[in-house]
């Protein structure tokens, strides 16, 4: 029962970071998302340093980390809406915006793991 709470508390957390940043109004005039690509990238980067502490901590409370990784950045970070913005920008005919948005999304936060992982190392 207490991973469910760590999980739902860290949740709850990380949801409403996401709304907040949501409500900075970060739209560009080629309707590219960059809120939610913001919100993935610092996702990727926070469960890179919490993914890499944990592996070379092998101490590490494993509750902590169903609260920061699966809790705080589950619910800070969001594939959903990336997909549907993604297929929102496709519908407008807005092609070009809607692939740079793919690549760049999944190619910035792979980075920002790999970069979260070597500042850990």
């Amino acid at each position: 029962m207490d991973k469910i709470i760590a999980v739902a508390i860290g949740g709850s957390i990380g949801a409403v970071g996401r709304y907040l940043i949501g409500l900075i109004p970060m739209k560009m005039e080629n309707g590219f998302p960059l809120n939610t690509f913001i919100i993935n990238v610092i996702g990727a980067f926070v469960i890179g340093l919490i993914s890499a502490t944990a592996l070379k901590n092998t101490g590490f409370n494993k509750n902590l980390e169903l609260f920061l990784k699966t809790g705080l950045c589950g619910g800070f970070t969001t594939f959903s809406t990336f997909s549907l913005e993604s297929f929102n920008l496709l519908q407008s005919g807005n092609f070009i915006t809607s692939i740079i948005y793919i690549i760049l999304s999944l190619t910035i936060s792979l980075l920002a793991i790999v970069l979260a992982y070597s500042l850990i190392k």
